[in-house]
């Protein structure tokens, strides 16, 4: 019995004597929550750095540094340098990914892209010869992914492909427009474009006296979808597919009948004009004599068609965020530091 009574004394005291040293041990120790919160709160603009994002990762990171500051004393001078720069890439490192996170990586805001392409927005597409001109543009993002873009190209002089001896007569269009992009945290965004300018041509179906067939090109309106991929790097690539329409295609002659080919007297229409013919009056002059028939300047009897179908495709070079903030500032700094540290380590 005595001997029961004692060993319960004695685990008791022993209990007591744990409880008090686990009281002492967690009076100067601070979770890794509530250490990140307290920073937080004593930061004054409300930013949270990569380096203090974490509180366990605070914690950890100063109980390695405990651990180095031990390992030093062995250490020569060139170990120790080699330690401090390897620690100042790794911070620099983890700084850098903070600042291309989910909350940066928004890569439509003010980017200044120069392109060059071919087809319908570079800037025109047709029905004869290659069919697309080729051009080049530019085009200024705005930090809401609107952006404001132009081109301007041409159509090059080429062979009818019917008749050798037969040309065709090259020309010059452009294009400006406003595009508005999707998915702005994503290196594929889709887009919506509307701009207006050169959009069809078509040549007159008879050469004139050089065997030259006149190129005819119309003016309007072009809606198309965008896919584009563009990041924080500076190659830019877009394909776009869309329709147009040319308001003067629209106004056929008043009562024309395509059948036979005849209207009334006035149309803005370039793809028609009047089948006159060489009449002689009772003094032997020649007139032309129009009898109200029209006929068509292309191979489709009934004109250019005022809407269609249109694509193109355009490779540029985008220049970096022109208005950086200060996130952004301080990792385009370490990354001229650290090429400069590279270059004269060879």
């Amino acid at each position: 019995m005595f001997k029961k009574v004692l060993l319960a004394v004695c685990l008791t005291a022993f209990m007591s004597w744990a409880q008090d040293d686990f009281d002492d041990d967690d009076e100067g120790f601070v979770s890794a929550p509530a250490a990140a919160s307290s920073e937080q709160e004593d930061d004054d603009d409300g930013f949270v750095s990569a380096s203090d994002g974490g509180g366990s990762h605070a914690a950890m990171a100063s109980s390695e540094d405990e651990e180095e500051d031990f390992s030093d004393a062995g250490m020569s001078a060139a170990q120790r340098r080699e330690m401090a720069e390897r620690k100042k890439f790794e911070e620099e490192q983890r700084q850098d990914e903070y600042a291309n996170s989910l909350r940066r990586r928004d890569w439509l805001r003010n980017r200044l892209i120069f392109q060059i392409g071919m087809g319908s927005r570079y800037p025109i597409m047709g029905e004869t010869g290659m069919g697309m001109g080729i051009g080049a543009g530019a085009e200024y993002i705005l930090p809401f992914h609107l952006s404001l873009y132009g081109s301007f190209g041409f159509l090059p002089k080429g062979t009818d492909g019917d008749f050798e001896d037969w040309e065709l007569e090259g020309g010059t269009g452009y294009k400006v427009g406003i595009n508005y992009y999707l998915f702005p945290k994503n290196p594929l965004h889709l887009g919506l474009s509307v701009s207006y300018g050169t959009v069809y041509f078509d040549h007159d179906i008879k050469p004139d006296d050089s065997n030259l067939r006149a190129l005819i090109k119309v003016d309007g309106f072009q809606f198309d979808a965008l896919i584009t991929y563009l990041s924080d790097e500076w190659y830019y690539l877009q394909f776009s597919i869309g329709m147009y329409y040319a308001p003067k295609l629209a106004k056929a002659p008043a009562n024309y009948d395509p059948e036979t080919g005849v209207g009334d007297e006035d149309t803005d229409n370039p793809s028609f004009y009047k089948l006159e013919t060489p009449m002689t009056d009772t003094d032997g002059n020649v007139y032309m004599d129009w009898d109200g028939e029209w006929g068509s300047r292309v191979v489709d009897p009934k004109g250019m068609s005022k809407t269609g179908i249109v694509f193109g495709i355009a490779v540029g070079y985008a220049l970096p965020e022109l208005f950086p903030d200060d996130t952004e500032k301080r990792r385009r700094e370490r990354e001229k530091a650290r090429a400069r540290s590279g270059v004269a380590g060879r």
